[in-house]
């Protein structure tokens, strides 16, 4: 039987993980949580039930939940949310697309979600309430901290660190065993 979980962004990143939750056949959505004048609003056929304050009713029923606002500009909003979430005491499970690739020999922690077509490779740690998207790949030893955005297509090398907070661009590539932090241009090589 599937658990139930309950969506808190209902933009693009928002249509981008339902694909995922759906390919998992893990969780049934009970419905997207977003501003309050998008209630009644449907995301790819699921209805903007509720905003934030709505969260702790939603808690009665519902114990599961994924941040689906994206990160570009500023993590803030997916910060606030999660340390929302876990304060009501939703549980956040780490949402991993079928089609990815993550070793066991990784580790990945709560909150975090895996795109498409992303690798994870052995020994390598992902932090909490991450975002590792399409075709990323994160190579063995390196290390993502918490609240980081590693975006489509981008290559941290081997034993690289990408510090917290920080904003990976797409297509972006470390070399091996640098540390990494703040807002990574796409396309950057990272020395």
């Amino acid at each position: 039987m599937m658990e139930n979980i309950i969506l808190t962004g209902g933009g693009g990143h928002c249509r981008a993980v339902i694909d995922v939750i759906e390919m998992q056949n893990r969780y049934e959505i009970v419905g997207i949580i977003d501003k309050k004048e998008l209630i009644g609003q449907d995301v790819l056929g699921y209805k903007i039930i509720g905003c934030d304050d709505d969260l702790e009713t939603i808690f009665q029923t519902c114990k599961n939940a994924a941040i689906t606002v994206g990160q570009i500009k500023s993590n803030e909003i997916r910060v606030k949310l999660f340390d929302k979430l876990k304060k009501i005491g939703f549980n956040l499970p780490v949402i991993a697309s079928p089609l990815a690739y993550v070793s066991k020999h990784s580790s990945i922690d709560e909150g975090t979600v895996i795109m498409h077509h992303a690798v994870i490779n052995a020994s390598a740690k992902v932090g909490e309430n991450c975002i590792v998207n399409t075709k990323a790949l994160i190579e063995h030893d390196a290390v993502v901290e918490k609240n980081c955005h590693i975006s489509t297509g981008a290559i941290v090398n081997g034993g690289a660190v990408v510090k917290k907070n920080t904003f990976y661009g797409s297509n972006a590539t470390s070399k091996e065993y640098v540390e990494v932090s703040g807002f990574i241009k796409a396309g950057s090589v990272v020395k």
